[in-house]
């Protein structure tokens, strides 16, 4: 019988939603119990990490953040370098079946609360249906971040009815409308949500500004609701209409004087059969397993810029035990250092930081009000060690500030979600990753639709 997976208790190689401890999908969907509720929020919230190392990689590969060597399995330095990608192969398809997998389990919640005979209040059913939506169409974007043109099925409730793939404009446009819909289900969820968050989505606790039940410090629908405004303003800057991203982040937890990684995370122990962070390797790691910063990371840094301290130089002692540069070479590429924007097993993934949400008001106003767009950048600049945009004698044009705020998204966010690929693609900008690496490298703009997936 298939399971969900609790918070604590997740295979690193269940993709189905799986977990011999939890509660089986046919009594959630039945009917959801209050405690059935908080394992199924916890599997869900298990489920959604499944896979993110080969996501991410594969987008940061895209982007030319990084390369993947792993002696193994040359696929990550020849298909994804190359641009010739495999519908059948673990990165097309892995990534995939993970993010519907959590989405499955979210369409087993809706589906139970609605059957429900727990005395669940209106105001929890509909906090419910405000978190379970936010976190559904998380997912959904990530499916779409990586299958663009090729479009995604929004509507997947019914297994054997499967709705129809939409256009990527018209995926946006749904999940867009599932973040508003779960907004206003937040707006009616009361004071409380009717389960417990991990410590990942602390962040946001108050962010709302409304004043919490001094009795409880969870977070709120209240302060949820301004990480799906985070979601919904980074959805609308997709879509180009910038100026309801901006009324959203004055409405997100944004804080342009705040600290930057003030965020919602996604958490990782090694405790019981949680799962440790896939995007953690230690440094000087060898051929096996290793991420290597792409050169241009460090050749195009503004000197003195602070986030360089997100790749580490390689070095080890040699026979004489005298330290010297330790440079990883495979498949005819070199690499002096280490992506360590992770550095530790179980150090947390941001899902959308401070950081992100000023780049986008910046992002937001640099057609309409470009001081206010600079004046965002220079929070970032001064922020990572760097000079006043004003400073740089460069102009305030929509497309020089397009420039600079994609600049500052790449070393901002490196390293976090292939960032730079998703947005080199939107602004039709993926040839600013040449010159490439080697003779028969190649760009691509998505990645395939997975082999077995029926499009009919």
């Amino acid at each position: 019988m298939t399971m969900l997976s609790s918070v604590l208790v997740l295979s690193c190689d269940i993709e189905d939603g799986r977990d011999l401890n939890g509660p089986s999908t046919v009594s959630i969907s039945s009917d959801l119990s209050r405690g059935e509720l908080q394992e199924a929020v916890g599997g869900i919230l298990a489920d959604m990490r499944g896979r993110l190392g080969t996501q991410v990689d594969g987008q940061s590969i895209a982007g030319r953040e990084y390369w993947r060597f792993q002696s193994s399995d040359p696929r990550w330095t020849a298909d994804l370098l190359t641009g010739t990608l495999d519908d059948n192969a673990f990165y097309t398809t892995a990534p995939y079946a993970s993010r519907y997998a959590t989405i499955k389990d979210i369409n087993l919640v809706l589906e139970g609360l609605t059957n429900s005979t727990e005395d669940f209040s209106d105001e929890e059913k509909a906090g419910i249906r405000g978190f379970v939506n936010t976190i559904k169409a998380h997912e959904l974007l990530m499916v779409l971040n990586q299958q663009f043109q090729n479009g995604i099925r929004v509507d997947v409730a019914d297994k054997d009815n499967l709705g129809p793939f939409l256009s990527y404009d018209d995926s946006l446009t749904a999940i867009f409308d599932l973040l508003t819909d779960a907004v206003t289900d937040l707006g009616n969820g009361g004071d409380d949500f009717a389960f417990r968050l991990p410590s990942g989505f602390s962040g946001i606790e108050g962010a709302s500004g409304i004043a919490d039940d001094p009795e409880n410090d969870e977070v709120s629908p209240a302060d949820f609701a301004t990480f799906n405004n985070a979601l919904t303003a980074r959805v609308e800057v997709y879509r180009g209409n910038l100026a309801s991203a901006e009324t959203l982040l004055d409405n997100s937890f944004m804080d342009l004087a705040g600290d930057l990684n003030t965020g919602v995370y996604m958490t990782f122990s090694l405790n019981g059969a949680d799962i440790a962070n896939p995007l953690f390797f230690a440094k000087n790691s060898t051929g096996g397993n290793a991420r290597i910063a792409h050169p241009s990371f460090l050749t195009d840094a503004e000197a003195n810029d602070t986030r360089l301290s997100k790749i580490v130089f390689r070095e080890a002692p040699n026979s004489s035990d005298v330290v010297v540069p330790n440079p990883l070479t495979q498949s005819n590429l070199t690499g002096t250092h280490d992506v360590f924007v992770y550095t530790s097993n179980t150090a947390p993934v941001g899902v959308i930081r401070n950081e992100e949400l000023i780049l986008l008001y910046a992002e937001a106003n640099h057609i309409s009000d470009p001081v206010a767009a600079v004046a965002a950048i220079d929070i970032i600049r001064t922020a990572a060690g760097l000079p006043a945009y004003a400073t740089l004698g460069l102009g305030t044009t929509p497309a020089e500030l397009v420039t600079e705020i994609l600049k500052q998204r790449r070393y901002s966010l490196y390293a976090e979600g292939g960032h730079r690929w998703i947005d080199l693609r939107r602004f039709n900008r993926l040839s600013d990753l040449e010159p490439l690496d080697r003779d028969g490298d190649g760009t691509f703009e998505q990645f395939p639709t997975p082999a077995n997936e029926n499009r009919q």
